[in-house]
């Protein structure tokens, strides 16, 4: 899986984070963890405007947390996805992008009868099944976690291969690297659909959120590259109109 989940550091997801960590490969796991399943859900708080609320600060803390530790089991989750959530009243609201449908389902199944939570809408999107995406997704994340300053961010230190184990790969070999993803955390994540890459994470400064934007952009075949990479103490600052 590509996140070992830690509990949250703030009283809401809909607060500011607290100071952050810097970015060793120890703290990258629990950093980044905190990033996918707080950080993103404040944005989602800043662009939709929610119910008055409805749980008290212990309740809301522990729902949280155990949003956090039900999505950190997902087994599917890898590099090529990515998982967001907020609240609105009462109901959860989980965004982002799945690079296999059984993924969206094992999201909605982990979801299942949190104390509090009246309903999950689920709004996780299906990416295309493409041989295409699949080439680009394993070509990025080879140009990207081969640079020697991105090593750092991949618990696999290199390449697809050193990613996916030695030997044959059968999965890989039926239906390409979607069907078996590069194992370990990840702290850089790579979405592609029809072509269009956007990279989401956290980087420890401007330079190497630069550099995995460019070797993004340098893959053979890619339409579009997104940088919405996140440079550690900026991380609480909403992005720019």
């Amino acid at each position: 899986m590509a996140y070992l989940l830690a509990e949250s550091q703030s009283q809401h997801t809909s607060e500011s984070m607290n100071a952050l960590p810097r970015l060793t490969r120890s703290a990258l796991p629990k950093f980044a963890a905190i990033l996918v399943f707080s950080l993103a859900a404040t944005t989602f708080f800043a662009q939709n405007p929610t119910p008055a609320a409805t749980w008290s600060d212990q309740d809301g803390l522990r729902i949280t947390q155990d949003v956090q530790k039900r999505l950190g089991r997902l087994t599917n989750f890898s590099v090529f996805d990515w998982i967001t959530f907020g609240f609105h009243g009462k109901t959860l609201v989980v965004k982002g992008y799945a690079s296999r449908p059984i993924l969206k389902s094992d999201i909605s199944n982990a979801l299942k009868g949190i104390p509090g939570v009246d309903s999950v809408d689920n709004q996780v999107e299906v990416l295309p099944n493409s041989p295409n995406d699949d080439r680009i997704r394993a070509a990025v994340y080879n140009r990207i976690f081969t640079q020697p300053s991105l090593r750092k961010y991949n618990a696999n230190q290199g390449t697809i291969r050193q990613a996916t184990g030695p030997g044959p790969n059968v999965a890989m070999m039926a239906g390409g690297i979607t069907n078996s993803p590069p194992i370990g955390f990840h702290a850089i994540h790579i979405i592609v659909k029809n072509g269009n890459v956007t990279l989401f994470g956290v980087v420890n400064n401007e330079g190497d959120k630069a550099i995995a934007g460019i070797q993004a952009n340098s893959t053979p075949g890619t339409f579009s590259i997104d940088n919405d990479l996140v440079v550690q103490g900026a991380a609480s600052q909403p992005k720019a109109k």
